[in-house]
């Protein structure tokens, strides 16, 4: 059994509580990983704020899951003692048509991290194997974590549903976020132009050193300066109410919009008109499947994209990095350190 200190959510609104917590040992089919860090999401502020009812409280938030083998259940063949290893967000059922079909993110029966399952804010966690990919080398300890939700993630949406061609202009909106700023990277690495969407001019240094072409403001009617540019082949629209209706209109005719990110849960109007006549798609792209997190620890090793690390923290700080989250204080992504 192994010990450490974990966050706890315990009701929806509250502070997460720090508690000192005996890792359970792992099932038959689970692995017990030893966590270097752990990944601080935006997801796991609106899980915080009631956005996801399934959640089951009271429990250990965080999704983004990584690090070292250290013990596994008898059942466990594929995995040893040692094994760095990368986890999705999620565990699926592995028995329905979509996980039959490689498309496990699409899974109904899955269960997540930090909502019916306990999470990532805590140094040991059991993990199944079938949510698990192990990591080749080269991988820096700090991208092991955030591979899935972050690097994954966007590797699913740029690549497997926009499907992006070299040459291509991306629109990113909230690109100085913890998305965003992979999102630059994993463009560039397909060979695309990166339009850098951002509210906050004191990042655009740093964009631009990421690979952003080029950058837009929110405060402006940035719609007309990316017309300005060729307009968006592709838009990877991070934000929500906020950059939806500009991000729509920047898009070219036959352009494709991917919703990853929503940042404030309400409701857009869709000026249908516009999508008819431009010819224009919007899908939904929902977190990565093993194969994805296998071409997304690929880009790490080779060097195309680098794990971008804001803050890091101890977990009694978790909280207060909550804070600085929501004030868009943080350039790139926030990991817990153990």
């Amino acid at each position: 059994m192994y010990h450490s200190e974990s966050g706890f959510l315990n009701k929806i609104n509250d502070n997460i509580e720090i508690k000192n917590y005996d890792a359970p040992e792992p099932e038959d089919d689970e692995v017990t990983v030893e966590q270097a860090y752990s990944g601080v999401c935006f997801r796991d502020i609106l899980t915080k704020q009631g956005f996801f009812p399934r959640v089951a409280l009271p429990i250990i938030p965080g999704h983004e899951i990584g690090g070292t083998i250290v013990k596994k259940g008898k059942n466990v063949k594929s995995f040893s003692i040692g094994d760095k290893v990368s986890s999705l967000i999620y565990v699926p059922c592995g028995k329905c048509e979509f996980c039959l079909t490689g498309r496990e993110n699409l899974c109904p029966n899955k269960k997540s991290f930090g909502e019916t399952l306990n999470g990532g804010y805590s140094k040991y966690v059991n993990v199944n194997t079938s949510s698990l990919v192990k990591v080749p080398p080269g991988v820096p300890e700090e991208a092991i974590p955030i591979a899935a939700c972050v690097t994954a993630m966007l590797v699913h949406a740029i690549v497997k549903m926009g499907r992006i061609e070299r040459g291509d202009n991306v629109l990113i909106t909230g690109a100085g976020g913890g998305v965003g700023v992979h999102a630059i990277q994993i463009v560039k690495a397909y060979g695309g132009h990166p339009i850098a969407e951002t509210s906050s001019q004191w990042k655009e240094e740093e964009l631009y050193k990421l690979g952003a072409d080029h950058i837009v403001h929110a405060s402006d009617d940035f719609n007309a300066d990316v017309k300005k540019l060729g307009g968006a082949d592709i838009v990877l629209e991070d934000v929500g109410i906020r950059t939806f209706n500009k991000s729509l209109r920047s898009l070219k005719t036959g352009g494709r919009m991917i919703v990853i990110g929503n940042l404030n849960p309400e409701p857009v109007s869709l000026p249908l008109g516009l999508i008819i006549l431009k010819g224009n798609t919007i899908k939904g792209s929902i977190t990565s499947t093993r194969e994805d997190l296998k071409i997304a620890l690929d880009l790490n090793a080779s060097g195309k994209v680098k794990p971008i690390i804001g803050r890091k923290i101890n977990i009694s700080e978790i909280n207060r990095a909550y804070d600085a989250m929501l004030a868009r204080e943080i350039f790139g992504r926030v990991l817990v350190e153990y």
